[in-house]
């Protein structure tokens, strides 16, 4: 019965979709060969990761290692070389902030070496079902079985090893339906995931349960547990402090505040579109046109579209 509950999972996501998304060229696939794994010493034994997708945040134990997110499959080997650099003890746990692939993609591969993969509920339920973009209408086909989340929560979580305790907790509705951050506070880390993009707009993924009042919601809950000393890892962009968070913030009520007056007068996309509402904001938040728009029309979504009924999706996920 799963194979059919899964299937009427994605003709749901699917039927969420508006019909009228833009159909956007597909981004050639990235040269993995070419990509570099960089590592940013945060203090406190714990790490960034750059590469190819989300950024990495690794935190070494007494008893092992904790990775926030893994990027993409084919960087498996690279990234673990870089964290061989760093220690000699092995990865034991692998946190997906959501089920993005740059941040989920490494799952199969770690779980094959033993690596507990933990993530909220509707990650799992995502990468079960196979997704679809709002933006683009590109659907994302189901995970293997073995890149499933094997150990998943609701709201909150733990993870204490080797004298460390990684605090994880679900934002409700923010980049998509099943984000979660992860708070090392001996470590003075903060790792976000895609609900932080340091210096440019974030992507919302509206069609699958995003929103950007969720988004600023979570800005809320990172400034209050932040001070000036606190590390913050975002899932795109540099390191970033608690300066940058607060302007981050800024950018989004200010981009809800006007939506949100578009939408109550009946816009439609394309009017938001040619009215330019962040015109004043690209030039910090968005590296090319492309990106303007697309900010425009996840926030238009977000703040417009009817949102669905993840219960829905869970009662068909459970009773198959």
């Amino acid at each position: 019965m799963l194979g059919l509950g899964i299937a009427v999972i994605t003709a749901t996501l699917a039927f969420s979709v508006p019909a009228f998304a833009q159909q956007q060229p597909a981004a050639p696939p990235p040269d993995y060969s070419r990509v570099e794994i960089k590592t940013i010493p945060l203090g406190n034994d714990a790490y960034m990761l750059e590469g190819q997708g989300g950024n990495i945040t690794a935190v070494v134990t007494k008893d092992g290692i904790i990775l926030v997110d893994g990027q993409f499959a084919p960087l498996h080997d690279k990234i673990k070389a870089a964290i061989a650099a760093i220690s000699n003890l092995p990865v034991k746990y692998l946190i997906n902030t959501h089920y993005h692939g740059g941040h989920s993609g490494g799952n199969e591969a770690f779980a094959r070496e033993g690596v507990t993969i933990v993530a909220q509920d509707n990650v799992k339920v995502r990468l079960a079902a196979g997704t679809t973009d709002g933006l683009t209408g590109v659907k994302t086909p189901p995970a293997a079985p073995a890149a499933l989340p094997s150990d998943t929560y609701t709201n909150f979580s733990k993870i204490r090893m080797g004298g460390r305790v990684a605090d994880l907790k679900r934002v409700p509705n923010a980049h998509t339906d099943g984000d979660t951050y992860v708070w090392f506070k001996t470590a003075r880390v903060l790792a976000t995931g895609g609900t932080f993009t340091n210096g440019r707009y974030p992507d919302i993924d509206f069609a699958n349960g995003g929103n950007i009042k969720g988004m600023i919601a979570a800005a809320d809950i990172y400034l209050k547990l932040t001070n000036a000393r606190t590390r913050i890892v975002p899932g795109h962009g540099p390191v970033a402090d608690k300066a940058a968070l607060r302007e981050y913030r800024t950018m989004l009520v200010t981009a809800r505040d006007r939506m949100a007056k578009l939408v109550r007068e009946g816009k439609t996309e394309d009017q938001v579109l040619a009215l330019k509402p962040f015109a004043d904001l690209d030039a910090k938040w968005a590296p090319t046109e492309l990106a303007a728009s697309n900010f425009v029309r996840v926030v238009y979504h977000s703040l417009s579209d009817k949102p669905e009924k993840p219960s829905l999706l869970k009662r068909i996920f459970r009773r198959n």
